[in-house]
């Protein structure tokens, strides 16, 4: 039962509805179960004076072996006159049920069991359309084979109900009064339980854009540590976000100022007047070689952006990892033949068990082409030892392991610099190829959105060079 409906969830109210709604539904049980008590705690003092009373009367009875005899004195007499609320009736009836004295209408307790001699007993009954309460007892008669006679004494239980509702009144009316007081302790109870959370609150609000230090957890309660600790390691990811932010920005114009660098050299270069046509030819070219390059590493940069972009909604659907691998083999083909470089894929067909992956196939081709283009462009082709590339795509279907893998006979990437090439704009000293240093920082970016590892290894590990091997491990969807 919500007590206070709002549209958005709120904790005050919810801990509010939670706290009240138990203390408004236990306010009918208090009700029944004081006018329970109520009623047993009357007809415990009404019983006991009744039982008092039969006691009484009972002492004036005398039974002879021929004659029964009772005298009413007038002590007895006024206990059975009663008050103006209740009446009290009396009988005395012989063992053959013959009425020796009182009132004939007192209803007769059943007979189905033996006569208890000398022991009160209590039961309701009803007498003239009213509700009572009857005593009896068996007396024994004054001779050994005197026949016991029965007495009995019934009260109407005006009194009875009065005192009942009085003992509810008394208990219920306090409660009455103490549950509006209740509710507003309660309601300042959690104003005040909950005032942490709005110092917290303030204490954020009041930061200024660029702090992201940690915020004090000694200073809250116990309950909103592990809120503020959550909120602590945000601040530390974003701040580590904004980090590489930073360092990639830097980078970025790092290596987008060389190029536009190179290309104002060369166009005041080819500007000279005394430049002759051969100069102004190679001027050219170097601003066409600058241009690509400055190109490459714009385009780069949007595929940088755009895997990091769509970690969270990336659109996934079953591809055919085999089938994309082949598709950027056939594209690069043209570029490894003006290499001079063998590029070839050596692995399942498409279709075969096992090569279908959950993915985005956009990603999943550009990270395919990228370890392809990385291949090319870092493997040496001459007449004397002609580069080879090799993609292969293979699968365990038991196991649902599938495996790209590009490798090449280059000259291999060094164990200290394996983990490095993974960062943007790392490049290996002593490599004067191409390169934005870009690529395998898609390839890993790829690879973790589709919870996959990236691995590498030399290809050939008896021979010089080694060559270098890229194996990127997927988990592949059920058949």
């Amino acid at each position: 039962m919500k007590l206070f409906q709002r549209a958005q969830r709120s904790l005050f109210g919810e801990i509010l509805d939670w706290m009240l709604t138990p203390l408004l539904l236990l306010v009918p049980v208090s009700i029944g179960v004081t006018w329970l008590v109520a009623q047993g705690i009357a007809s415990a003092s009404f019983d006991r004076v009744l039982t008092h009373n039969i006691e009484t009367l009972a002492r004036t009875v005398s039974l002879q072996k021929d004659s029964p005899r009772f005298v009413l004195p007038q002590p007895t007499r006024e206990i059975l006159r009663g008050d103006d609320t209740d009446r009290v009736y009396y009988q005395v009836l012989d063992s053959h049920g013959t009425l020796l004295s009182g009132e004939h209408d007192v209803p007769h307790p059943s007979l189905d069991e033996p006569p208890a001699i000398g022991q009160v007993q209590l039961r309701d009954g009803e007498m003239n359309g009213k509700s009572v309460r009857v005593a009896w007892i068996w007396l024994a008669g004054d001779a050994p084979d005197a026949p016991p006679a029965l007495l009995q004494v019934a009260e109407t239980r005006q009194k009875q109900s009065l005192l009942a509702a009085d003992i509810i009144k008394g208990v219920l009316l306090p409660q009455f009064a103490i549950l509006p007081l209740a509710v507003l302790l309660i309601w300042l109870a959690l104003v005040r339980g909950i005032k942490p959370l709005s110092v917290v609150e303030a204490r954020i609000r009041e930061r200024r854009p660029g702090d992201l230090s940690p915020l004090d957890e000694s200073s809250v309660p116990l309950e909103v540590v592990p809120l503020v600790s959550s909120v602590n390691e945000l601040l530390d990811k974003l701040n580590d976000s904004i980090d590489t932010q930073k360092r990639f920005l830097a980078d970025a114009a790092h290596q987008l100022k060389t190029p536009l660098a190179g290309l104002r050299m060369q166009a005041d270069l080819a500007q000279r007047e005394n430049a002759n046509a051969d100069e102004l030819k190679q001027s050219l070219k170097q601003i066409g070689r600058a241009s690509v390059r400055a190109t490459h590493t714009v385009n780069q940069l949007l595929s940088l952006a755009r895997a990091e972009g769509n970690s969270a909604g990336a659109h996934r659907q079953p591809c055919d990892l085999a089938r994309l691998t082949i598709e950027v083999v056939r594209e690069a083909v043209p570029r490894a033949i003006e290499k001079r470089i063998d590029l070839g894929y050596d692995g399942l067909d498409p279709g075969s068990r096992g090569v279908v992956l959950e993915g985005n196939p956009t990603l999943l081709k550009e990270l395919v082409r990228n370890l392809v283009d990385n291949a090319i462009n870092y493997t040496p082709s001459r007449p004397e030892r002609t580069g080879v590339i090799t993609a292969r795509v293979l699968a365990d279907p038991f196991g649902r392991v599938l495996l790209l893998q590009v490798e090449d006979n280059g000259p291999g990437i060094s164990e200290a610099d394996r983990e490095l090439v993974f960062e943007p704009f790392y490049r290996v000293l002593g490599n004067e190829a191409d390169g934005s240093g870009l690529g395998l920082p898609i390839v890993r970016e790829i690879a973790n959105q589709h919870h996959a590892q990236v691995t590498l290894e030399d290809a050939h590990p008896e021979r010089q060079p080694p060559g270098a091997r890229f194996t990127v491990r997927f988990e592949s969807a059920p058949a």
